[in-house]
């Protein structure tokens, strides 16, 4: 089962304050690179939470190989895939997040789980109806982030699939 992992409004979450309360003095972790100004509000143990739902992990985000470089170290993950974006985004006209048809692509066929900050009734639906295996397309509230009420979701969706 691959999981596809946005970055901002997910695992940065753009209404924290400050960094993170659990840094102090465990963080950062070994070998993490902390020259984002934004990476201390990212909680470094949902890097393990992540790893626990069994999934192939997947960067679906537009920090590149910068996702591997300076946050997986800091979540502890060892470098994972990236999808490659198009340069157009015609998607609008249809109402679908620019990312819909990509990673449905990239799944070639495959189950999968979306975790994002941005996904609509539109790209859930096109899902349905293009990909032929089972697909969780998950919201995440990008005030807060990824948090232990999405991960209740995407274990109980897992579980019920058969991850």
């Amino acid at each position: 089962m691959l999981l596809f992992l946005d970055v901002d409004g997910t695992l940065l979450p753009f209404g924290a304050a400050g960094p993170y309360p659990l840094y102090e003095p465990a963080f950062p972790p070994a070998g993490a690179v902390t020259d984002h100004p934004l990476l201390t509000r990212v909680d470094p143990a949902l890097g393990a939470r992540l790893t626990s739902l069994g999934c192939e992990l997947v960067w679906a985000t537009t920090w590149g190989d910068d996702a591997n470089t300076g946050l997986a170290p800091w979540l502890g993950l060892p470098r994972l895939p990236l999808v490659d974006w198009p340069d157009s985004d015609d998607d609008e006209m249809a109402h679908l997040h620019w990312k819909t048809r990509p990673l449905v692509s990239w799944a070639a066929g495959r189950p999968f789980v979306w975790v994002d900050d941005e996904i609509t009734d539109a790209d859930r639906a096109w899902v349905a109806s293009h990909h032929p295996e089972r697909a969780l397309l998950h919201r995440v509230d990008h005030q807060v982030g990824l948090t232990e009420g999405d991960f209740v979701v995407l274990e109980e969706w897992l579980t019920r699939r058969g991850r």
